[in-house]
């Protein structure tokens, strides 16, 4: 239900990148957290509905110029999240015996 909602909110009235929305304003708009507004942009996206972000906001693709800037965006966040798994799983070296401990 409240995917559908977003949906329709962004397709009717966030319709391409210069038309994109913050999330405050979506949250406001919705009456939901941030964190449910993300967790609904995730759904979506996975359902194949083009919601796409950027600097300026959320909003719902005109082109695929507009999904492909927003993948590309993404898999950098992958990359850095690899990166920082990688520094974590390193450190945990200087710990020894210690992994899986109380700090």
């Amino acid at each position: 239900m409240a995917s559908e909602q977003l949906k329709n909110h962004l397709k009717h009235n966030c319709l391409g990148r210069k038309n994109a929305v913050k999330s405050q304003e979506l949250e406001a708009a919705l009456h939901i957290s941030g964190n449910e507004l993300r967790r609904q942009v995730n759904r979506l996206r996975q359902k194949k509905v083009p919601v796409c972000s950027g600097p300026e906001g959320y909003f719902y693709a005109r082109n695929a110029g507009e999904i492909y800037t927003t993948i590309r965006s993404l898999k950098d966040m992958m990359y850095g999240l690899s990166q920082a798994v990688d520094g974590l799983e390193g450190a945990l070296e200087s710990f020894g015996e210690e992994a899986g401990g109380s700090p």
